[in-house]
């Protein structure tokens, strides 16, 4: 798995990206599938923010964190992408088990 980190009004620090790298391989391990996550982190004053984006089994996924410290962000925003996962995973679940009714028609019932 890929992870593209980016940031504006930071510079990308080697403690950052270990902690960024550390936290999503955890997620990618549950889930295979993940090819690439992309991760920006924006400075503002008193405010962190990093935004994280995946494609999952056709869907765009994105979750939004933020914090007075970047890394209690980073913790926040991996809680949110697993969740969404495994929402995004429930609904596949749902309906890969969905059942379908099949219709009779009123032709074929007069028939009998």
């Amino acid at each position: 798995m890929k992870i593209n980190i980016s940031g504006h009004h930071v510079e990308i620090t080697e403690g950052i990206k270990q902690s960024i790298e550390s936290k999503f391989k955890k997620i990618a391990k549950h889930y295979p599938s993940l090819m690439t996550i992309s991760s920006i982190i924006t400075v503002e004053p008193n405010q962190q923010k990093l935004e994280v984006t995946t494609h999952y089994e056709g869907s765009e996924i994105s979750v939004k964190a933020s914090g007075k410290e970047l890394y209690s962000a980073i913790a926040s925003a991996a809680k949110k992408l697993q969740a969404a996962l495994a929402h995004r995973k429930g609904v596949l679940a749902a309906k890969l088990h969905k059942k379908y009714e099949v219709e009779q028609s009123d032709a074929f019932l007069l028939a009998q």
